[in-house]
Order: C-alpha cells, then sequence, then structure tokens
C-alpha cells in the first residue's frame, strides 16, 4: 500500500535526462542537486499560484480598448471574462488589463493565464460571445469601477476625432474622459429638473432671423448659425437664452468658450435666466474631484446643459440638441495635446452624428466660419446696418492727413490723435489701451546695424524685463550682462517691440494724475470700475468696463498685421474687434483710435465694423491659392533624418502637393534643427491623407524609428 504521509517524489516527473542524471548524482555529479532544486522550485510555484476562476457562460469575450497611445496598437483587444467579472464588466466601465508578455494555457483546467506584461487601464467597448482571435485569450485581471463612462456614442465621436486628425482612440479617450475619483462616483447626482419654459427673445430680435432662430430651438428643430455678435456685454445674455430655448424642447445644449473669464459670465447669465441645477461649468481649473463630479452629473442625465472650456468638448451630455462655440478664433481653443483638435471641429463632428443645432458666434467672424457660409450649410445671424451704426463707437485712424499734421506720428507709438483721444475720454471715465506685446521690452536690437540682439548660449532673442534690470534671454533664461553686437560691435540696444508694462510706465508719465492699470499675462483683470484710469492690456486680456470704456487705443497694429502667418490680418481684426466691443456706443461719445495703416483691409474692415466681409475676401484670396480651409493641409516636423524616412513611407494620395522641407523656427529653442513639410490635398482627400499618415506613423514604430515625427492635421499656424 502506498503511505499518505510519503510526498511524491519531484524527479518521478522529471523528463529522462534528469532521470539520467540521477544516478551520476550519486556518485557526486553536482548537477543533479541544481536540477532537482530547480523543479522543485517550479512546483512549489505552481501550487501556489491561484487556481484561475473559470469565465462567464454568457458573452465571455470582453473587447477592450486599451490605454496606449501608440499608432500602431490602435485597436481593440479581446480578453475573456472570469465569472465573478460577468456583472459588473459591462460595456463602457473602466477596467484593468494585463497587456504584453504571453498567455499560457493552464494544463487540465481549460482556462489560460498571462505572463509578463504590465497592468494598464482601459475600458470595455463590447461584450461578445466569441473572439475573432483563434489563439489563448486572457482574462480582465479588475473592473475599476461599475460605472459606465464610455457611452456608444461617445466611442463613435473619439473614433471619428481620432481618424480625422491623424491620431489615437487612446489619446482622444484622455481628452474625453477625466480621471476617476472614488468618492465622487459615489455621491448621488441631483434629480433632473422639469423640462423649462420656452424663454422670451430677448434682445434677439436685433438681429435678422433672429428671433426664428430661436423659435426653431424651442421647436426641437436643428438651425446653423454664424452669429456676428453686436459690440456690447449682451452677448452672454443672448447665449444663455439660445440655451435656455433648447431645454425648453425636451434638449440638451453645450456651449465652449475660449477661457474661465467668458465661462464665468455665461455661467452668471444661465443662473440669471434658468435658476441653479439647470447647467454645469467645466473648466480644466475645477480641479480633478470637482470636475469628475460635474462630469458625472451630466452623463448620468441629471444636468442637460454645460457651458466650459476646449476641456468640456467631449462632455456626454444627453440628447444633444445645440453645440455653441464663443470666439471659435480664439487660439485657446486649439487643443496642445495629442491629436491637438480644435473645439470647432469637434463640435461640427458631433452635431453631424446626432442632428444638433450649430451656433458658431463671435465679434468676428473665421475664415472656416465664412466657407461655412459659403456652402449654404449655415445661415448668418447678422444685425441690420443702422442697427450696428448705433452699437459701435466711432473708428478712427492714423491717415496720411494725420501725418502731415504731426511729423512724429509715422514712427511714434502714441501719435498725437490718440493722446488728445486718451486725454478728452479720461474726463468721461476709464480708456482702454491694448498692446500686442507682454512684458517691458519683449525683442531688442542693435542701434547701429538693427541686428536683433540673441543670447550667445542658445540664440533666443534677449529681452529687458525691466527699466533697471539686466538682459535675459527669453527662451533658456540666461542672463547677459554684457552684450555687444556680433555684426557690428555696437553696444547700444533699441526697443524692436515695446511691452505693455513699458507703455504703462510712459502714460503714467504723459497722464500723472491718472492711475494706471495693467492687464496680462502677470495678472488679469476681469472688471475695471467706471472711474478714469488707463487700463493697459495684452489681447485677449481686456476687462470689461462698468458701463464700458470711454475710449480704447490700438497700438503698435504693425505688430499684428506684419506677423510672417496666414492668419495675421484675420487674428490682428479679431483682437481689435473684440477691444473696441468694450466701448460705448458712437451715440454715448465712445471712440477706438487704431494706429495701423489705414489702407489695409483689417483696419477698413473695422472701421465699417464689417466682419463678415472681410472673412469672406479672405475666404476668396485662400481659395485662390488653394489654402486651408478651402483645401486640407498637414504639418510634418522633425529632425531632417526624421521627416526624411517618414516621407519615405508614407503613401499619399494622389494629387497631394508637398511644399518644403523648411526649417521649422517655431519649436528648437536652441535645441537641435528641425523641419517642417507642409502636405496639401484638395476637398474630399483628408481623411486619406490622415490615414496615410497614421500608417506611416504606425510603420516608423514597428520599425523602432529613434526620432519622433510631430504631425498635426491643419495646423493653425500656417506661415
Amino acid at each position: 500500500m502506498n503511505s499518505p504521509s510519503v510526498p511524491p517524489d519531484p524527479a518521478a516527473h522529471a523528463p529522462a535526462e534528469f532521470v539520467a542524471d540521477r544516478g551520476a548524482g550519486r556518485a557526486g555529479d553536482s548537477r543533479a542537486g541544481e536540477q532537482l532544486e530547480l523543479i522543485r522550485a517550479e512546483l512549489k510555484k505552481a501550487r501556489s499560484r491561484p487556481k484561475p476562476a473559470p469565465a462567464a457562460v454568457e458573452l465571455p469575450v470582453a473587447r477592450v480598448v486599451v490605454d496606449k497611445g501608440l499608432s500602431h496598437l490602435d485597436q481593440f483587444f479581446d480578453y475573456s471574462v472570469p465569472a465573478k467579472l460577468d456583472e459588473a464588466a459591462q460595456p463602457g466601465v473602466r477596467v484593468r488589463v494585463r497587456f504584453g508578455g504571453r498567455v499560457v494555457r493552464e494544463e487540465g483546467r481549460g482556462t489560460a493565464r498571462r505572463e509578463g506584461g504590465r497592468l494598464i487601464d482601459g475600458y470595455v467597448v463590447e461584450r461578445r460571445a466569441s473572439s475573432d482571435f483563434k489563439g489563448l485569450l486572457a482574462p480582465l485581471s479588475q473592473v475599476l469601477s461599475p460605472e459606465r463612462v464610455l457611452t456608444a456614442e461617445l466611442l463613435r465621436l473619439c473614433r471619428a476625432v481620432a481618424d480625422r486628425y491623424a491620431g489615437t482612440l487612446a489619446d482622444v479617450l484622455q481628452l474625453a474622459i477625466p480621471p476617476k475619483h472614488g468618492r465622487a462616483e459615489a455621491e448621488l447626482s441631483p434629480t433632473p429638473l422639469p423640462v423649462p419654459s420656452a424663454p422670451a427673445p430677448g434682445t434677439w430680435p436685433r438681429y435678422q432671423q433672429g428671433a426664428e432662430f430661436l423659435a426653431a430651438l424651442a421647436a426641437g428643430e436643428s438651425p446653423r448659425a454664424v452669429w456676428s455678435a453686436l459690440p456690447g456685454g449682451l452677448w452672454a445674455r443672448e447665449l444663455a437664452t439660445a440655451v435656455a430655448a433648447t431645454l425648453a424642447s425636451g434638449r440638451g445644449a453645450l456651449v465652449l468658450l475660449p477661457d474661465g473669464r467668458a465661462v464665468a459670465r455665461l455661467d452668471d447669465a444661465l443662473l440669471e435666466l434658468l435658476g441653479p441645477g439647470r447647467h454645469v461649468a467645466l473648466t480644466a481649473d475645477l480641479g480633478p474631484e470637482e470636475r469628475y463630479r460635474r462630469w458625472l452629473a451630466v452623463s448620468r442625465g441629471s444636468v442637460r446643459a454645460v457651458v466650459g472650456t476646449r476641456a468640456a468638448m467631449f462632455a456626454p451630455v444627453a440628447d444633444l440638441g445645440l453645440v455653441a462655440v464663443w470666439d471659435d478664433g480664439d487660439d485657446n481653443h486649439s487643443e496642445p495635446r495629442a491629436p491637438q483638435p480644435h473645439t470647432r471641429d469637434v463640435l461640427l463632428l458631433r452635431a453631424a452624428e446626432v442632428g444638433a443645432a450649430v451656433l458658431i458666434g463671435g465679434f468676428a467672424v473665421t475664415v472656416e466660419s465664412a466657407q461655412l457660409l459659403h456652402t449654404g450649410w449655415a445661415r448668418p445671424l447678422a444685425a441690420p446696418r443702422d442697427q450696428v451704426r448705433r452699437a459701435t463707437a466711432q473708428v478712427r485712424t492714423v491717415t496720411d492727413e494725420d501725418q502731415a499734421r504731426d511729423a512724429a506720428a509715422h514712427a511714434a507709438r502714441l501719435p498725437t490723435i490718440a493722446w488728445r483721444t486718451a486725454r478728452e475720454a479720461l474726463e468721461r471715465g476709464p480708456v482702454l489701451v491694448q498692446v500686442p506685446r507682454r512684458g517691458y521690452v519683449p525683442r531688442l536690437a542693435c542701434v547701429r546695424c538693427r541686428e536683433q540682439a540673441r543670447c550667445r548660449h542658445c540664440e533666443g532673442p534677449l529681452e529687458a524685463p525691466g527699466a533697471e534690470q539686466q538682459l535675459l534671454c527669453a527662451w533658456c533664461g540666461r542672463p547677459e550682462a554684457d552684450w555687444h553686437c556680433r555684426e557690428c560691435g555696437g553696444v547700444r540696444l533699441r526697443a524692436q517691440v515695446v511691452g505693455a508694462r513699458r507703455t504703462a510706465d510712459e502714460l503714467g508719465r504723459a497722464f500723472p494724475a491718472v492711475p494706471v492699470r495693467t492687464s496680462g499675462r502677470d495678472g488679469v483683470l476681469d472688471t475695471v470700475p467706471d472711474t478714469p484710469a488707463l487700463v493697459v492690456s495684452t489681447p485677449g486680456a481686456e476687462p470689461v468696463a462698468e458701463g464700458g470704456y470711454a475710449a480704447a487705443l490700438l497700438l503698435d497694429g504693425w505688430a499684428l498685421l506684419g506677423r510672417p502667418d496666414l492668419r495675421a490680418g484675420e487674428q490682428a481684426l479679431r483682437h481689435w474687434l473684440a477691444a473696441a466691443a468694450l466701448v460705448r456706443s458712437q451715440e454715448q461719445g465712445g471712440t477706438v483710435v487704431v494706429v495701423a495703416e489705414a489702407g489695409m483691409r483689417p483696419v477698413q474692415a473695422l472701421v465699417r465694423w464689417d466682419p463678415a466681409g472681410f472673412a469672406a475676401v479672405e475666404l476668396a484670396d485662400r481659395s485662390e491659392l488653394g489654402f486651408p480651409p478651402v483645401s486640407r493641409m498637414a504639418s510634418v516636423s522633425g529632425s531632417p533624418a526624421a521627416v526624411e524616412d517618414l516621407l519615405a513611407l508614407v503613401r499619399l494620395p494622389p494629387g497631394t502637393d508637398v511644399l518644403g522641407p523648411v526649417p521649422d523656427v517655431g519649436v528648437p529653442r536652441g535645441g537641435e534643427p528641425r523641419d517642417r513639410v507642409l502636405l496639401r490635398v484638395a476637398p474630399g482627400r483628408g481623411a486619406a491623407l490622415a490615414v496615410a499618415l497614421k500608417s506611416a506613423q504606425a510603420a516608423r514604430l514597428t520599425l523602432r524609428r529613434p526620432d519622433p515625427v510631430r504631425v498635426r492635421i491643419d495646423p493653425p499656424d500656417i506661415g
């Protein structure tokens, strides 16, 4: 009889080679002892390994998108669903899976396990009865939360955005779904409020077809419009009225704005119009937990309206009936993280997917919006000319006649006409002074030869942070105590561009009895009182004056118009209109002085307050040249060798124009040289270009090319 107390001999199941060595071991061979210890260790590990749980009976396969933003891994992966996770592992939940390594079958158990690799996060997108993969499936490791955060609608949107911008689904999901916070998930979301009644049209009748647009929203229809807003502080109330009309139809609304100050104004307008509980504001500076709490309220259907910055462009609003974007030309609407989508384009994709209404508004009109009008996809919402004249300030320019009367006006930053306007306006209220650059003297050059002053270490531009402070490099931050010109040996410097703080110093000396306030990157003012003051601001940081500014001085127009950028004129006009919209109307004595060449197209558009006409002419010019948005374009940048390698791998669509390579001056900051290539295709071939570039990037990753290449679809900064 076999004694149960005698342990089994590990060598009994050993290979024949070991059995042969066993006898040699008795003769003193040390290898036999080492092999015996190894086998005993393996058997001990096998006995200690937990027995794999059986798989789910129904739909035992989970299709998962993993948080791995690599082009060659942009696909779904199948995992088996353990029976214990069957109920929790529903489509849309967060899971952890083991990725990489190898799958090993558990002998005699009919299950498999994955060895090696690492645990990463992912989302279940589907439960299936079987898998297309013929090999062994590794099991899900963990369900992180039962909250279904990835709906089918959100998944389709993220996939569409990834395809449009040659990105990966994982990268878009990181933008779309905020990180999990257990305490926020444990809280109950508020009960949805009943549908509100349709609001009064308010000031919308000022615009042609404005009242009809609101009525269509309230009736559940989906109109599409490009809105040229009148100056003044009523735009937030008008946007809130459009949201309220959409909610009255039983649908949801999503409004995106460029910054937190604009969000706060619309938030206040919605609270005043609808009361609390009907909307949430989503911005990146809320903090992770509060942002996730508000996002969950939207995802669970407790709140039907969302206002926010670009962080809210993927907010999962239920029954979306209106998407709106304010000031779509602002750079803040362009996401800097991969794949760098633009909020306007994401909203247009959402509207096309669910059939929602579209409202693109602002004081300016972008060329992209002009194309929507040109094709008839959207209709204009604009006020008649007599209404525009009553609402806008008087705009004056530094003309040839002015220069003839003022010999210094041609080169001066503050011509006599601007000085007189400021002096007279300060008797009635605050005066806004818009300066294109921040800082004190952000650009310096040699007095003798006009060569730009650059850092000896990294070739970055030198700047003067203050009147008595040492020169600093704008790139590396190193001080420069003993500068001299490399071209002529000169030691004296002149200002190429004067910043906001230097302007404030100069105006303080010119108007010693008037307080001077600054608003910019070092500190943005939200509002200023209706008292005499000079408010010096950089574009986009202009505070709102109670009762409006008595006047505005738009200085250094050449610095905006002279930028080597396809959008220089468009952006200059947008900055000027935003500042002029804060000034009192001409009937109230409001005046705007723009220091720029009067005959230039953006200046004339400002004088006539005709942003739509300017955008239409710009669109016609780009049509002749084949520039976006008439065409689709991609930017490829990286080291010269890497760019050449990608171009050798990519299979471009027929008819693609390859422009370049040229040096990429916007990125290096003293590092290795970089090249940039622009790829242009005709309308209708943008999707093919994105697919080709994404495939080439995947090929480079598979081939383990060392140098990365940056690909951007429809870059906003085409020089």
